[in-house]
């Protein structure tokens, strides 16, 4: 048979399968809008309409967003695997307070930099091995459908003009608070909401905001400005997948009020707006145990993986080739039965991705351990067939849980190491040659005996994420974050002098840190000179001269 033609059977008997899995296994979600479990019905047999809330892009991506983006990518895969016809749609915020006060301190234009961190998070996705969504809208690309919208929000008076500014006005809007249940007083003021006392309600929220000198702005029916934060996802959506779609994802943090403003103002435009699900990914703990544990179990199916391949590449010649169906040992075929079964139940239910890679996926990997040890012993040749198809058929299920957990790696441990170590040096602000030089001199510091310098030289790049490894003679570097890490188990402990003064020194190394909810994260900043000051009689540095020191270390 033409291999192209037999290519486009497979396709077809795999839908067919996803089809009838889909029957027979109800898929759940936790829709955060009635906070509860549904069984997931599209609005259109067949097809599905997603938007995802993406970054605002005014540095790299920590984390957090990749926590979002693999969530997502999981849900997009599934759906797939399912057999539906997936439009996923993930914005880029890329104009904002936040990236016109960053292009302001590096003296770059806001969209160029911008533009520049798009592109860093693409290539961090691609990393992730999360795949491309549909559309990948920007918000300065889409000033027009922007404009448009608000216009329909004034023109059905949920939304007034101020001085050039435009406010929705949330008390026109019966509705509101419906998604996060929360109360009109209790909106952030001054968290992306500005406080204004122009406002009719002090928390109406920004659909236009008039220019200012050095901001990238658009001509518009109330003057030069540019969009709010809310009210971009609503165009781009509706744009995109229309007023009616079916899934809307974030972060827990775009509850409130982010998407809450989103309903407002999708409802109050186009009053049969309408998305069935609301899906919301948790936050990143930072707990190293957890973490190292699941980059174990990681590298282990990769090995095992590995060892498989090698094994069969050897073995291809003693596999048949009349083209019956596979035969495999009764275990293996146990084991695939049970694996194709306790993957279904738990990604139907709701994504439980958590419990995927323990149970019956561990013991398939076994399994293929067992069968390869099986190989390297003397055996009848129809038992040798048999053990080669077993491994075959294992790994073909093992894979087909990677593929939709996106988990099937494109790179071997050395390559991924070799990524990770480029990205150290990239946010270090090093090359190669430089941690080399530094691991030499170190090296010869400790042959002279000088422990004090050779110290200071691994402390210095442990603080840039460069961690030095001696193995013997020979001394190799690995990316870490082992200060950021201390400094978070102190901050648990409420031992903030000894927190503070990480951060400081840190900060007097070009390492700056910044919180973000229950995350921290660093990015080179400009180095503090700490030099000795003149106290004022008592010894005591006045607040406020504490409160600008401190703002200084932060915008530096």
């Amino acid at each position: 048979m033409d291999p192209s033609k037999q290519e486009t059977n497979q396709k077809k008997v795999t839908k067919i399968k996803a089809k009838k899995e889909t029957e027979e296994f109800l898929f759940v979600v936790y829709n955060t809008m009635t906070q509860q479990k549904e069984v997931f019905k599209p609005k259109i047999p067949g097809k599905v309409g997603m938007y995802v809330c993406g970054v605002t892009s005014y540095d790299f991506s920590h984390l957090g967003h990749a926590r979002a983006a693999v969530a997502f990518d999981v849900l997009y895969r599934y759906l797939q695997h399912l057999g539906y016809e997936v439009t996923y749609v993930r914005n880029f915020t890329d104009v904002d307070d936040k990236i016109i006060r960053r292009a302001n301190e590096t003296g770059e234009d806001p969209l160029r930099l911008s533009d520049r961190y798009c592109k860093e998070y693409t290539v961090d996705m691609a990393d992730l091995q999360c795949l491309s969504p549909t559309h990948e809208p920007r918000v300065s690309d889409h000033i027009e459908q922007i404009k448009d919208m608000i216009t329909q929000i004034i023109n059905k008076d949920f939304g007034y003009v101020v001085d050039g500014d435009v406010f929705f006005s949330v008390d026109k809007f019966p509705y509101y608070g419906k998604l996060s249940g929360q109360k009109l007083e209790n909106n952030r003021a001054g968290e992306r909401v500005a406080v204004d006392s122009r406002k009719r309600n002090p928390s109406d929220f920004a659909l236009w905001k008039a220019a200012k000198p050095g901001e990238p702005s658009w001509d518009s029916p109330w003057g030069h400005g540019r969009p709010g934060w809310h009210i971009e996802c609503s165009a781009m959506s509706a744009h995109y997948l229309s007023f009616k779609f079916d899934i809307h994802g974030g972060g827990l943090d775009l509850i409130f009020p982010h998407h809450e403003n989103e309903i407002a103002q999708s409802c109050a435009a186009c009053q049969e707006s309408d998305v069935s699900y609301w899906m919301h990914n948790g936050h990143v703990t930072n707990n190293n145990e957890k973490m190292s544990k699941s980059l174990g179990n990681f590298f282990t199916i990769r090995q095992t993986l590995k060892d498989c391949q090698d094994a069969l590449s050897q073995l291809q010649e003693e596999s048949p080739k009349d083209g019956k169906p596979a035969r495999t040992t009764p275990a293996a075929q146990e084991c695939i039965s049970k694996l194709h079964s306790e993957f279904q139940t738990k990604m139907s239910d709701d994504l439980s991705t958590s419990v995927i890679l323990t149970g019956a996926f561990l013991e398939a990997l076994t399994l293929v351990n067992k069968l390869l040890t099986m190989l390297k012993k003397k055996q009848q040749k129809q038992q040798r067939l048999l053990v080669i198809q077993s491994i075959k058929e294992v790994e073909k299920e093992v894979k087909k849980v990677l593929d939709v957990l996106g988990l099937q790696p494109p790179y071997s441990h050395a390559e991924v190491l070799l990524q990770l170590k480029e990205k150290a040096l990239t946010r270090a602000g090093l090359v190669e040659d430089d941690v080399v030089r530094l691991i030499n001199e170190r090296a010869e510091m400790r042959r002279n005996k000088d422990f004090l310098k050779s110290d200071q030289i691994r402390d210095d790049l442990e603080a840039k994420g460069i961690g030095l490894m001696d193995e013997g003679t020979e001394t190799i570097w690995r990316p870490c974050v082992r200060l950021i890490n201390e400094r978070a188990e102190m901050r648990r402990n409420k031992d903030f002098l000894k927190s503070d003064q990480i951060r400081d020194d840190l900060e007097a190394k070009g390492i700056g840190l910044m919180d973000e909810g229950t995350e921290t994260i660093w990015r080179p900043c400009v180095p503090v000179q700490q030099e000795p000051e003149a106290l004022p009689s008592g010894g005591k540095v006045p607040a406020e001269t504490a409160k600008e020191k401190s703002a200084s270390l932060v915008s530096s």
